[in-house]
């Protein structure tokens, strides 16, 4: 249960952070400004996502060993994500964003639960 509270944790702070520096690339948040409150509620759907990413590969062996495939699920699921958002008009981006061509996705969001996951895990690692 520690590594999983770690992991939550770390991966929180990773995320408030990276929300708040990758804020300025979307134009609005279901058509109204985009808050602290926002940015702090999506950093931890992002943390409780991240932890689900990283169960296998802190309980199973095989998975232990594969730690890079967080990158890879953490993205998938990113994009997944942003489709969606996108597509119900969850959110939407301005000129500033860098857009992934054929996916049509935010390249900062395509790649932040991969990337956060795979450094919160390792991070853990480290810390516990």
């Amino acid at each position: 249960m520690k590594k999983i509270l770690s992991i939550f944790f770390i991966a929180f702070i990773l995320n408030l952070v990276w929300e708040n520096l990758h804020s300025v690339f979307y134009d609005n948040y279901m058509g109204g400004k985009i808050t602290e409150l926002i940015l702090l509620r999506a950093s931890l759907v992002d943390a409780f996502i991240i932890t689900i990413i990283s169960l296998p590969f802190i309980y199973f062996l095989f998975f232990k060993k594969q730690s890079w495939m967080i990158i890879f699920i953490g993205i998938i699921i990113s994009i997944g994500v942003e489709y969606w958002a996108l597509g119900t008009h969850r959110w939407a981006y301005n000129s500033l964003m860098p857009i992934i061509p054929i996916l049509g996705v935010g390249l900062t969001p395509a790649i932040q639960l991969g990337l956060l996951g795979y450094i919160s895990f390792k991070i853990m690692k480290y810390v516990i």
